[in-house]
């Protein structure tokens, strides 16, 4: 049985336990993270090396849940496979989930330098992942876009006056004053009124005022920097801490699966523990075909991959022998032309003989003919002696 299934198994048994009050010392701790949306599916990460092949980094399907840090009103998604975090991905406004098939999504985070990709068992598992991350992009697009208002508020911007002089901050007092009074710079709390500065000592108190406001500024950078360094120290102490807690779990689990087979054992159980003793063996059973099933898939599919190599190899075998049919095939033709040649020359050798003996025909019908005149002129010569 794979850990998941304990997994699940342990949160079925903690709930039993709870309902009949046979352990009180088993408690959450709360997390400043809260899960708000779990499913189940296979996670890959694109090949760093090739950007186009999925890398599988869990054997088996895991849980992927949404979290929601209402401190920082930040939106995560984090799978674990036993101890190990397979993902920490931490939704922005411009990260997209796409649908590559009906099974099967992807997103990239820029900050990991990668590509997620998870294979559900269904489409309509799919589709509500998609939902949620794109309920989640909106809502921390919003959660953005107020920060960034909340910063422009708390910032206070400079103002150039008329005269090109940088002047102080606008106060109400300063606001709601005459032309001379809002020419004037404001003094700070706690401290006491000074004369009116004359028209020499001006630079002087512009420079002095822009100083404060600059100090001021300086100092709230300050006081931002140390929040956010205080956050990630915290976000650091929250991952050590959920670590801690998820291995806690664990052993947890464990336990647990030892209080089950101590159950089973003592026969003098109570009749709602017997019922839930009967769902949780209906649940491992259902468990298990769900795992057979999945086992005979598994199976399946290397029969399938084995049936495809051998295609591959009859197919190399087949495209071997045609490469030698070819071979063979240009040698014929060569042949072939070979003899054509040879079969014209001959027969242009056949034409000239034939032509010859023509000739040497016509030469001795001429001759016969020559002779037969040459007779009878001897026979006529002998009849007039």
């Amino acid at each position: 049985m794979c850990t998941s299934q304990w997994a699940q198994l342990a949160d079925n048994l903690c709930a039993t336990i709870l309902c009949t009050n046979e352990i009180h010392d088993f408690y959450f701790i709360p997390f400043r993270e809260q899960p708000i949306f779990s499913t189940r599916a296979h996670v890959f990460q694109i090949d760093p090396n090739t950007k186009k092949n999925w890398v599988p980094t869990s054997k088996h399907a895991v849980t992927v849940s949404y979290f929601y840090d209402s401190t920082r009103n930040v939106y995560r998604i984090i799978s674990l496979d036993g101890s190990k975090a397979i993902i920490n991905s931490t939704i922005t406004p411009n990260m997209t989930f796409t649908k590559t098939s009906q099974k099967f999504g992807q997103w990239a985070d820029s900050r990991a330098n990668t590509v997620y990709g998870l294979g559900f068992s269904s489409e309509h598992h799919l589709s509500k992942f998609a939902e949620k991350f794109q309920e989640f992009k909106e809502a921390a697009r919003l959660a953005k876009e107020k920060s960034q208002e909340k910063m422009e508020l708390t910032s206070t911007p400079s103002q150039e006056s008329a005269g090109g002089d940088i002047q102080s901050p606008l106060t109400p007092e300063s606001i709601n004053g005459t032309d001379d009074e809002r020419a004037t710079p404001e003094v700070t709390q706690n401290s006491e009124p000074r004369a009116e500065p004359t028209q020499n000592a001006l630079p002087f108190t512009h420079s002095s005022t822009i100083s404060k406001h600059w100090e001021a500024e300086l100092a709230t950078l300050k006081g931002n920097n140390a929040k956010l360094t205080a956050a990630l120290l915290e976000s650091t102490a929250n991952v050590k801490q959920w670590k801690q807690q998820l291995a806690a779990y664990q052993e947890e689990a464990e336990r647990l699966h030892k209080r089950v087979t101590e159950l089973e054992c003592v026969s003098s159980q109570a009749n709602a523990v017997h019922t839930h003793k009967t769902e949780l063996n209906q649940t491992i059973q259902e468990l298990e075909s769900t795992l057979k099933k999945k086992e005979e898939e598994i199976e399946g599919l290397k029969q399938e991959i084995n049936n495809a190599r051998e295609l591959q190899a009859q197919r190399d075998s087949l495209t071997q022998k045609l490469q030698e049919v070819e071979i063979r095939n240009k040698d014929l033709e060569g042949q072939l032309s070979d003899l054509e040649q040879r079969l014209e020359k001959s027969q242009n050798e056949q034409e000239a003989f034939r032509n010859n003996l023509k000739t040497l025909l016509e030469i001795l019908d001429g001759k016969i003919f020559e002779l037969t005149e040459l007779r009878d002129n001897l026979a006529k010569l002998i009849e007039c002696s």
